[in-house]
């Protein structure tokens, strides 16, 4: 099912009528920020739920005014817009939402003071095909930007070519995904995914002070980590070598969930297949993500689904 609709500026507008000038500022300079929401279809019981979007609008509205942009509504405003639009659209399985500020004027020069902005979010069907043997990564040259030069706690359109760049080189070497050191030569996060490690019966996180992203799925796997499993949880810094030495490594975001890393620069971690904390945090969140978790359905946004208008 495709989504026909989106929202723009508090309208809801034919996703293929929305157009953007090639002289549209964000696109020249990088000057938007955007969050990337999940929305989960619970087949038993015929709903969809939005998980965790408080959190990723919140974010977004922190990324803005960083960036010294202004939202108009609220978190809970855009909650609300983000569930009429999925419910305009009938979407009724597995979405990805993309919420996306920008600098909208037609204009070249790097800042103009009163600079209008446009708000867009649109969605789409999405379903996670992780592979059975898992990825394997490499560890990329090319390394996270210092916070002090390029701030790593807001989601800046003109960022994340960085990320782009080290995928790109990790593709054209053979790998799924890279793995970036922080500016420090500390492990930090993969292209657009937290990395976590089990070792010595502990879950092992880089801390933020590593130039990373602290996602919304990464806090997630904390907590259930901690409550549902019952495990050690340790944010530290963490060594290049302790890729190579560790029991199990896994990949997590909002787009690819919990994402199991088999081998690191061609070096098998653990046994090379998905380990059983992994699987069994692949278990939990995806009872969670889908409302089915008593503890936990405080962060999912339930949508009822109508017919397309």
């Amino acid at each position: 099912m495709d989504c026909e609709l989106a929202y723009l500026d508090g309208e809801f507008l034919p996703l293929d009528q929305i157009e953007v000038g090639v002289r549209t500022h964000a696109l020249h300079y990088g000057t938007g920020v955007f969050e990337g929401v999940r929305a989960y279809w619970n087949g038993d019981r015929e709903r969809l739920f939005v998980f965790r979007p408080l959190d990723h609008y919140e974010r977004l509205c922190r990324s803005a005014a960083m960036l010294g942009m202004h939202l108009e509504e609220t978190a809970e405003d855009l909650c609300d817009a983000t569930a009429e639009l999925l419910e305009r659209n009938g979407v009724q399985e597995d979405t990805y939402i993309r919420p996306l500020l920008f600098k909208s004027p037609e204009t070249l020069g790097l800042w103009h003071s009163e600079m209008p902005e446009s708000l867009v979010i649109f969605c789409s069907p999405f379903r996670v095909h992780t592979s059975a043997r898992g990825a394997r990564c490499c560890v990329s040259t090319w390394r996270r930007p210092d916070g002090n030069a390029l701030p790593s706690r807001a989601k800046f359109s003109g960022a994340y070519v960085h990320s782009a760049l080290a995928r790109h080189q990790a593709l054209l070497d053979g790998y799924d995904e890279a793995i970036m050191l922080s500016s420090r030569g500390y492990v930090s996060e993969a292209t657009g995914e937290n990395l976590f490690l089990v070792s010595r019966g502990k879950l092992v996180t880089p801390g933020e002070g590593e130039d990373l992203l602290a996602g919304i799925t990464r806090d997630t796997l904390i907590e259930l980590a901690r409550n549902e499993l019952g495990l050690e949880v340790v944010e530290r810094t963490v060594n290049r070598s302790e890729l190579y030495t560790a029991d199990e490594v896994f990949l997590c975001g909002t787009a690819l969930e919990i994402t199991p890393v088999t081998a690191v620069d061609g070096q098998e971690v653990g046994h090379g297949q998905p380990g059983s904390v992994t699987r069994e945090l692949q278990r939990v969140y995806g009872d969670v993500t889908r409302a089915m978790h008593p503890d936990y359905v405080h962060w999912c946004y339930a949508v009822d689904p109508v017919a397309s208008q």
